[in-house]
Parts: structure tokens; C-alpha cells; sequence
């Protein structure tokens, strides 16, 4: 049976969740679940937005169906072609074969590579500022490439002052009933998760990001409908700020993370002792990770998150122990920038981790490497606490 969900007097949610996948794009775990937006207008032309993964197909096509009532659709717009959202978009021609296609022009070659049906004779493709009416609605596409495909783009319903954002604004999370973000406890619950998507779906993208939020910026925006998680039609300036800082790579707190990779624990009881020293400090609200046991996903969010980052890390085969390393490759290739960094090796003989680790981070943009850098030899000694200390005064420092 349908199950919809009514935004506007003509507008539906027609998408579904998943809670049985366990890695999104087969890589990050999603323990509450995903999300799948699709939405329809009927209008004097029904007009579909986007389409859905095949993982909802059987309760996607129900909604599409108990909405039109019977009406054929007339339009499906595709403003992102990556699967999770256009794996259904080949059963949705078979279903109704007179529909038209709106895309951009980038778009046309990666609906040809997933598909073969006919593209080019239900085309009608759009460029940036063009327009088009359905009716009483009056749309305009805005090109958003690389966020995070480059044939991305975002639909604006200058009627009823709608965006419908492609993956922009998108969280991790099934929905669970409630579908608008004034209904949840979003700050609570769900920001984590936005965060961390963001963060590793589109966050090395950041000059993209900040391009389509200038193009944003212009629109007057009553209701935003991404491709994935709660649709807004409140405090939309409060959830555009979060974008703009983590598109800005600034933290979005000055706050410390410290990952540490420890294989017989004496890193880690080094790691938990700067920890505590820095509290002795006045740090509140330090977070520790252990990167052998949190996915990499996790503290590239809460890297983007906190202004100051500890990396510590076991000496492994002549270089970086390979889960610390791991962490540290992500965070490069995710384009994190302007954070302070501090750094704790560990070895029982040529000990290489803290040198390593300091290269990797000094290939990133703007970040600023403490010239303390504390190197344990086996275990940490009494005679070594002070460093410890001398290391939390200068995290404390360069905080103020």
C-alpha cells in the first residue's frame, strides 16, 4: 500500500527509506537508515521530481500511482542521475512512455551510460535561468556542478518558492512519520548525521557548495526539499549557516578531537592522559576516537567539526599505523583545511609515525602543526608527563 506524505496542496513525498542497508554508497555505515526524496506535483502537467534507488522500487511506483489517480505523468525532471536517485528511472519510462525528461545537458550522456532507452527524443534540456511552466507553477534550473556530480542541478518553484536541492541539504536517517524538519528534534538527533553526510559526500567540493548557496542566497526560499532526509519549511537560515561554515572549511566549533591509533594501548593511555590534562585546562567537551573501531566517516565529520585535532599514532611496518593513516588519507581527500594539529608517536624502534603523519597533514590547506610533537618509546614515562602538560598549554593557547 502508499504510503505519501502531502507538502503543499498539490504537492507529495513520494520517496521511501531503507533501514536494511548498512553501508550508503557501500562505504558509510547508516545504522538509522536512509532516506530516498522523490516528490510529485500535479498541476495542469504532473511533474515528478527525481526518481529512487531500487531498494524502494515496489513502494515508490505505489505512491507515484495513488497520486496520479490515474493521470499520466507528463514530466519527470532529473536534477541528480547518480542511482540512489535515478536507479528507477528506466521502469518509470517502461511504466509511462510518453514522458519527458527535463536535464541538463551534462546529464544526457550519464542517463545513455546506465540506460537505453531513448533519450534524445523525450529530452527537453535546460540550461542555467531557463524556465519552465506546468501550469500555475513556473520553474527555474540553477546549474549546481560537482555537488557533488557535475551534471547537478536545483530546481526552483518560483510559485510557491520551493528549491528542490539535489543532494544539498541532505542527511543520513529514515524518515520515521514525521517528514518536515520543525517535526523532529533535528538538532539532537539528526545533526550528527547531516554533518557526516555532508562532510564525506560532498565535502571536498566546498568551492562548489559556496557557488550554489550565492546562487541560493538570491532566491526567497519558504520550503527546501532535498534528495534525502527531512524536507524544511522552518529555520531554513539556521540549517543554510551550517552549510556555508562546513563549505567554508572554518570549525564549526572551537572544540578538540583527538583520533589516536594504538595497537597494545600504551598510545592510547598516552592519548587519554593529554586528554585529561587538557580538561584540567578548562577544554570541555573533548572527543576521543580510536581510529581502529570508528569508521573513518565518523572523525572526518568531527574533524570538520572541531577547530583542533590530536592525531596519535603507533609506529606500524617503518610508517603510520595503516588505520591512522587510513583516517588521515580521507581527511586529505576530503580537502580539510584551516585546523590546528598536534601530534603524538609512538615506537619501540624507528619511530617514524609522528614525521609521517606531519607530512600527510602538510599536504592539506592552512593547517597549522604545533612544533611539539610528543614521541613515546614503548611506553609513556613518569618523566614525560610533563610534556604532556607543556603539549595541553599549547592546544590551550592557540585556542584563545
Amino acid at each position: 500500500m502508499y504510503c505519501v506524505k502531502n507538502i503543499k496542496d498539490d504537492l507529495f513525498w513520494v520517496g521511501g527509506s531503507d533501514r536494511r542497508l548498512a553501508l550508503f554508497e557501500n562505504a558509510y555505515p547508516i545504522p538509522n537508515g536512509i532516506s530516498y526524496n522523490s516528490y510529485l506535483l500535479l498541476d495542469e502537467k504532473t511533474v515528478l521530481f527525481d526518481t529512487v534507488d531500487r531498494a524502494i522500487t515496489g513502494q515508490f511506483f505505489e505512491n507515484v500511482e495513488s497520486v496520479l489517480a490515474g493521470r499520466t505523468l507528463d514530466y519527470v525532471i532529473i536534477n541528480h542521475m547518480e542511482p540512489d536517485h535515478c536507479a528507477t528511472l528506466g521502469e518509470l519510462i517502461r511504466r509511462y512512455p510518453d514522458v519527458s525528461v527535463v536535464c541538463n545537458a551534462k546529464t544526457i550522456p550519464i542517463i545513455k551510460q546506465f540506460y537505453e532507452f531513448d533519450i534524445d527524443t523525450r529530452a527537453v534540456i535546460v540550461k542555467e535561468n531557463d524556465t519552465f511552466c506546468s501550469g500555475r507553477h513556473t520553474f527555474t534550473f540553477l546549474m549546481a556542478p560537482m555537488v557533488h556530480w557535475p551534471e547537478v542541478m536545483v530546481t526552483y518553484d518560483t510559485t510557491d518558492k520551493i528549491l528542490f536541492s539535489a543532494d544539498a541539504f541532505g542527511t543520513f536517517g529514515a524518515m520515521n512519520g514525521n517528514l518536515f524538519a520543525d517535526e523532529l528534534y533535528f538538532e539532537r538527533d539528526w545533526l550528527a548525521d547531516a554533518r557526516r553526510y555532508y562532510t564525506n559526500i560532498v565535502g571536498k567540493y566546498g568551492a562548489s557548495v559556496q557557488t550554489l548557496l550565492k546562487k541560493a542566497a538570491a532566491l526567497d526560499i519558504e520550503i527546501l526539499c532535498p534528495l534525502h532526509g527531512p524536507v524544511w519549511r522552518s529555520d531554513i537560515a539556521w540549517y543554510v549557516d551550517k552549510y556555508l561554515t562546513w563549505s567554508s572549511y572554518e570549525p564549526e566549533e572551537k572544540a578538540v578531537m583527538i583520533a589516536y591509533g594504538s595497537i597494545y594501548g600504551n598510545t592510547e593511555n598516552a592519548a587519554n592522559i593529554l586528554a585529561c590534562r587538557l580538561a584540567d585546562r578548562g577544554v570541555k567537551n573533548i572527543v576521543m576516537y580510536d581510529v581502529s573501531s570508528t569508521h573513518p566517516s565518523t572523525i572526518i565529520s568531527e574533524a570538520f567539526r572541531c577547530s583542533h585535532l590530536v592525531f596519535a599514532s603507533a609506529t606500524y611496518n617503518g610508517g603510520i599505523f595503516s588505520c591512522m593513516e587510513h583516517v588521515l588519507l580521507d581527511l586529505k581527500a576530503h580537502n580539510l583545511q584551516n585546523r590546528t594539529v598536534a601530534l603524538l608517536e609512538n615506537g619501540s624502534w624507528g619511530v617514524t609515525a609522528g614525521r609521517k603523519m606531519g607530512e600527510i597533514i602538510s599536504e592539506m590547506k592552512n593547517m597549522t602543526i604545533l612544533d611539539e610533537t610528543i614521541t613515546i618509546k614503548s611506553s609513556l614515562k613518569e618523566d614525560q608527563m610533563a610534556e604532556l602538560g607543556a603539549l595541553a598549554n599549547l592546544i590551550v593557547a592557540s585556542m584563545n
